[in-house]
């Protein structure tokens, strides 16, 4: 993970990298799968900073704002910048209010309906119903045929082959629903739109 202490980001004004910064509501389990991409995608000209903040939904949203703040006042600014977090069981209004903010903002979202492991789920089947947080743990581990525990080291690796599977199944997931009501959708997940965008990047 990037040093905490955001004055020792470097940026070389002679050959400028595209930055991108997520800032996650997990301290692990999301940071881990995104900082794969790091060392799985050549991303030789990019420069990707992942911290896991271990905040709430708005706490999170007001983090990124000032990283993003203050990188704009070093005249270092981020090209993206992206919150990660989930819908839990919080209150609605708590959801609602984070993507209001960040889109007041200008953040980018990847949220989860309920959990970011529906993300993983996606990887192997399409799923529609409404499924309990507490369940995803027990179903990962049916279909990677090991035991899923949270922060994982090696999910990016165990779900790769079937990345592509997700992305069709959480764009398919979206187009069912009230994009106006996102707090209601469960399950569902706009993380694809983040790895479509990190793929992106990819050296060939």
């Amino acid at each position: 993970m990037p040093s905490k202490n955001y004055r020792d980001r470097k940026i070389d004004k002679r050959n400028p990298k595209k930055t991108i910064l997520i800032v996650c509501e997990g301290a692990k389990t999301e940071p881990n799968y995104f900082n794969k991409f790091k060392e799985k995608l050549r991303l030789t000209s990019v420069r990707l900073e992942v911290y896991g903040e271990g905040a709430n939904t708005n706490s999170l949203v007001e983090i990124a704002s000032r990283r993003q703040k203050e990188a704009l006042s070093n005249n270092e600014p981020y090209d993206s910048v992206w919150c990660v977090f989930d819908r839990d069981s919080f209150p609605s209004q708590n959801f609602n209010d984070a993507l209001e903010k960040a889109k007041f903002h200008n953040l980018s979202v990847a949220y989860s309906n309920e959990a970011f492991e529906i993300w993983y789920l996606l990887h192997f089947n399409y799923y529609d119903t409404r499924i309990s947080r507490a369940d995803y743990c027990e179903k990962l581990s049916e279909l990677i045929t090991s035991k899923y525990t949270k922060n994982s080291a090696d999910i990016y690796e165990k779900l790769l082959s079937k990345q592509g599977d997700a992305i069709r199944n959480a764009k398919k997931l979206l187009e069912n629903y009230n994009p106006t009501n996102p707090e209601q959708d469960n399950p569902s997940t706009t993380v694809h739109i983040l790895v479509e965008e990190l793929n992106s990047l990819a050296e060939s």
